[in-house]
């Protein structure tokens, strides 16, 4: 069931960073500049909060623009919100403003807000589009911004520019196939094994992970952290992948995004620089989600939707947080004790609350949902539940290690104060009460997460692909009593 929204606010939140900056490239003054893209961007954080809080209160699963004028000039609406994205357009909203924010005016020069904010602009339209054609481009148009970057800061290009050429040609031709197939076998199941592949590249699965730690290498922290956050290659799966795939090649593709989960974790552990720590600490969790939304079934989805939510702040913070110790000291070694948490007690603080939080610490929803996640796992293979287990634990030594040698271990001695700023206290603050607040009340985030699983089911079950497969079945009770007691605790 579709409804209307009260308000254009889809086509306003994606318009708002467009015009800002258009505004700031013509604005020569850099702080002037700056404080334009945190207007832009706190308004357009409103207008999301807007279209979130306006869509809950038409119940039901889609809504789009009233008196839109993308339908007034094409005859066609393209952007569409839903219970899967009205969450995660809010989500990167906040983020891309608490990114601007917490730059330190140092640093303004070397990161760019205009190509900031027209990355903001794509990714609300990725998240919002309902048209296959138009999501495949704007999907191409999101990679040319960090591959600019790369090549304005004087750096190697092949590695991004070949796991992304191979990316979105796969997902090109595998459209096309599906497209002129017309339901035939053979062009049907050779396009869905293109978008499998073309999916898993952009997801970061091994083995084609190594240019999301490049991106870390080559590029500003904040540009790194903005492209990857919004894991737009969950998304790519969730839209193109999971109607047109079979189960077993679903079940397959969890398989090794649980492989991949593990040997990131375990490469998180044993770096020796903070920015690859990271890298293989994102790519180690968004592989945990990318499994759960595989297995095609509700409770796994629920648990995996509910980490998406959950990490994409968390981590975020976490980043932030590297990056703001970053602006200060210089690129972080892990081979030795910083003891930085005397000079800066907030950033410290936060680095592990929010890696706590990304791994599923109590009072986080991500700990509810690696719950939901083991027990959707185990419903399919009850053996590779240990997994999920051990890639967790294998990260919070990870996390645990990178917070020791950063903040512990000796007395850092610096002439100028390098505590946080206001603007990075407002960024702890923020992040803290949100996390926490979804943390402690999960149980309409689960309700909701679980509902979008559910529908999300459905459309493939409409589409015939698994006709006749007793595994692609939806279920349909909820979340098991045992999940929602502990969701309560």
């Amino acid at each position: 069931m579709n409804g209307y929204l009260h308000l254009p606010w889809l086509e306003l939140s994606i318009a708002c960073p467009i015009i800002a900056a258009i505004v700031c490239w013509r604005v020569k003054n850099e702080s002037l500049a700056r404080n334009i893209a945190l207007i832009a961007c706190l308004l357009t954080f409103l207008l999301t909060f807007g279209e979130w809080f306006d869509f809950m209160t038409l119940e039901t699963f889609s809504a789009q623009d009233s008196n839109s004028v993308v339908f007034f000039l094409f005859g066609t609406e393209y952007f569409v919100i839903d219970e899967l994205t009205a969450p995660l357009l809010f989500r990167v909203a906040l983020l891309f403003g608490l990114t601007i924010a917490a730059t330190m005016r140092s640093k303004a020069s070397r990161f760019s807000v205009v190509r900031t904010l027209l990355a903001e602009a794509i990714i609300l339209a990725v998240l919002s589009c309902s048209s296959t054609m138009l999501l495949c481009l704007l999907l191409a148009f999101s990679t040319i911004l960090p591959w600019y970057e790369m090549r304005l800061r004087g750096h190697d290009t092949s590695v991004f520019s070949l796991c992304m050429s191979l990316h979105l040609g796969l997902m090109f031709v595998g459209i096309t196939l599906l497209w002129l197939g017309h339901g035939q076998p053979l062009p049907t199941n050779l396009g869905a094994g293109l978008l499998v592949l073309s999916a898993m590249l952009r997801a970061g699965i091994f083995p084609g992970h190594f240019w999301i730690v490049d991106l870390f290498e080559k590029c500003t922290f904040g540009t790194a952290i903005l492209f990857v956050a919004p894991m737009t290659g969950a998304y790519f799966v969730m839209r193109l992948v999971l109607p047109v795939v079979p189960i077993w090649a679903l079940h397959w593709i969890a398989v090794l995004s649980l492989s991949t989960a593990l040997y990131a974790a375990a490469m998180a552990l044993v770096q020796s620089e903070a920015r690859r720590f990271f890298a293989y600490l994102f790519i180690s969790q968004s592989s945990l989600v990318l499994a759960g939304l595989e297995l095609a079934n509700p409770i796994g989805m629920t648990g995996a939707l509910c980490i998406w939510l959950e990490i994409g702040l968390s981590l975020g913070g976490l980043a932030l947080t590297l990056r703001a110790v970053e602006s200060r000291i210089g690129r972080i070694s892990l081979e030795q004790y910083h003891g930085l948490f005397d000079q800066m007690p907030h950033l410290g603080s936060l680095f592990l609350f929010t890696g706590l939080a990304s791994i599923g610490f109590p009072g986080g929803l991500a700990f509810v949902g690696m719950e939901l996640l083991v027990e959707g796992t185990v419903e399919v293979y009850p053996l590779v539940g240990t997994i999920i287990v051990l890639a967790t634990a294998i990260n919070g030594v990870a996390l645990l290690r990178a917070y020791f040698r950063i903040f512990t271990g000796t007395r850092h001695v610096a002439t100028v104060s390098i505590a946080a700023r206001p603007a990075e206290r407002l960024v702890t603050i923020t992040l803290s009460l949100l996390i926490l607040a979804i943390g402690i009340w999960p149980g309409s985030a689960i309700h909701s997460r679980y509902h979008a699983a559910e529908s999300l089911l459905k459309i493939r079950q409409e589409s015939g692909i698994d006709r006749g497969s007793e595994s692609s079945e939806p279920v349909s009770h909820p979340p098991s009593d045992e999940s929602k007691n502990s969701a309560n605790h």
